[in-house]
Formats: C-alpha cells, sequence, structure tokens
C-alpha cells in the first residue's frame, strides 16, 4: 500500500476505522447493509455448487455473515476486517486489512464483500489478491458504491460553497462506475466477470436526516485531500437551501440517491466455459439468417 505522501492515496484508512467505531457508539444505521446482504444471500442461492470457506472481507456489520450461515451452501465463514467492531464476538476473524490480505494462495472457496471495497486507495491490488486467495474456480462477489451515489448532495455542496465561499473542496467521495470497475475485474484476472447496478432512492425529511443517517453509517468524508477547518454553518444553510429547491418531492421530502454496483467473477479453471477462437464456427451466420453471404467488394459495387 502506498505511504500517505502518495498521490494514488485518496482515503485516510485510520480515519475511515475511526468514523465506523463512532457509528457504533452511535446506533448505527443498517438499512442499507441489511439490503446488500439480503441480495447478496438471493445471489448465491441461485449458485448451484457447496462453498466450504468463505471470507467477509471489510463489510462493517455482520449483516452479510448472518445472511450466509442461512445457505445451506456456505460453510465456514470468516469475517476479515481492521474495524474490530464488538458485534465480531463469538464470531471466526481475522485482523486484516483489504488492501493487504493474509490469506495464502488457492486457499478460499467464496470471497463477499458488502459496501467496504470503494474505500480502499488500490482496488486494483485488492481484486488481484482475492483472485490469487480463491481456488481455481472459486467465486468473488461484492457490492460497492457507484460514481451516482449522493449525487444530490455533491451538486448541492459545490454549489453553496461556490457561493458562500468562492470556491469547492472535496466533500463526496469520488465512487467508480459500472464500467470501469467492469473493467477492473476483468484485467485482475477473473474469468466469466459480471457487473450489474442497483440504484436505491431514499427519502428523508431533510438533507440534515441524511447527514446524520450518513454519521450513522460511518460515511462521512474521510478523503485525504478534505478540508480541515469546519464547515461554515453560512454555507450548510446554503447547501441545505439549495437541495431541497432541487431535490425535493412534491410533500417536501428530499431524495438521496444510493448507487449500488455488484460485481462478481470466478477464479480460472479449466472446466469453466470459454468464448470460441475467431474463425473456428462450423456453421454459417448467413446460412442460420436464410439470406445471401456478400463480400465487401460486392457490397461496394452495389452502392
Amino acid at each position: 500500500m502506498a505511504d500517505a505522501s502518495s498521490s494514488s492515496v485518496i482515503f485516510d484508512r485510520a480515519l475511515i476505522r475511526h468514523r465506523h467505531a463512532r457509528a457504533v457508539a452511535l446506533g448505527p444505521a443498517t438499512f442499507l447493509l441489511d439490503r446488500v446482504a439480503d441480495d447478496m444471500a438471493d445471489r448465491l442461492a441461485a449458485v448451484l455448487r457447496r462453498f466450504d470457506v468463505a471470507v467477509d472481507l471489510g463489510t462493517p456489520d455482520n449483516a452479510v455473515r448472518v445472511a450466509l450461515k442461512r445457505q445451506d451452501t456456505v460453510g465456514t465463514v470468516i469475517a476479515a476486517n481492521a474495524l474490530g467492531d464488538i458485534r465480531l464476538r463469538g464470531e471466526l476473524f481475522v485482523a486484516a486489512d483489504e488492501e493487504a490480505l493474509p490469506f495464502r494462495d488457492a486457499s478460499l472457496d467464496l470471497v463477499v464483500s458488502a459496501l467496504a471495497l470503494q474505500f480502499v486507495n488500490d482496488l486494483p491490488g485488492v481484486l488481484v489478491q482475492i483472485r490469487r486467495a480463491l481456488k481455481p474456480d472459486g467465486l468473488f462477489l461484492a457490492a460497492l458504491l457507484g460514481g451516482d451515489t449522493l449525487t444530490e448532495l455533491r451538486q448541492s455542496f459545490a454549489t453553496a460553497e461556490s457561493d458562500i465561499e468562492g470556491g469547492i473542496s472535496p466533500r463526496v467521495a469520488p465512487f467508480a462506475d459500472l464500467r470501469d470497475l467492469g473493467g477492473l475485474v476483468q484485467r485482475a484476472g477473473f474469468a466469466l466477470p459480471v457487473t450489474d447496478v442497483d440504484r436505491l432512492t431514499v427519502r428523508y425529511e431533510t438533507v440534515l436526516s441524511l447527514m446524520r443517517d450518513l454519521r450513522r453509517m460511518g460515511a462521512t468524508n474521510t478523503l485525504v485531500a478534505r478540508r480541515r477547518m469546519p464547515l461554515r454553518r453560512a454555507t450548510l444553510l446554503r447547501m441545505a437551501e439549495i437541495y431541497a429547491d432541487r431535490f425535493a418531492d412534491d410533500d417536501g421530502r428530499v431524495r438521496a440517491t444510493f448507487e449500488i454496483v455488484w460485481l462478481s467473477g470466478w477464479a480460472p479453471h479449466e472446466s469453466q466455459q470459454r468464448p470460441l477462437k475467431p474463425g473456428s464456427a462450423r456453421a454459417r451466420l448467413a446460412d442460420a439468417l436464410g439470406t445471401k453471404e456478400m463480400s465487401a467488394n460486392e457490397k461496394a459495387s452495389r452502392e
């Protein structure tokens, strides 16, 4: 992992751990994780095979592990994170940062992660480590916050800071989009990569209610480049005014977007399907369609 002076360091990992500890003390808001955990269980239920050893990587509470333990197809589930959450008591636990996995190569059947990997500084490196830790034909399944998450809050803060302070500062994390994440899974060496997205709109009485939920999720600003000065009251009030003006429904409640990007891929194995080599087809497309095949020269002569 890069040192704190590196330009590649986007997130303050120590601060992330502190913010999650604060969320536990406040009483965590878990509705988003609970939804992801249920969806993850449904996705795994559709996979007709057994996973004897599974790791839940970085997920900030036990919702995923509870859901996995209800699956007949999942055996031992190990929690691996650096949070030290008190809810880990009584569970198999490995203290591990998501950016430096302690598992030996080809030792795991399944790696899952919920709403954690969007906060790592070297996601390509993490994906490569996960792929190496999986046994051949092992499965990786993760949900991350995508690029449109909290777009309303990002826009409102940017406009408010420009109006009040004459400039803007980074306040909402720059989450990756679906296409970028899909490319990373493929480049990490996973076979049969799949990506899809789930967009959730949550309504709040005010934007301040949203910000309280973000604190209870441990999801407030942890960017290394964040402004270290306290938020000015005038900027906060202007942001709330803009948010209510642009993103409120007819009943006055405001909307917040959470984009959940799902990633999956398999550690390569000889039994997996592979695309055919170019030119290896035994039937012509023209025959299947009942049409006459024309060369490029024939097409040009007709135009």
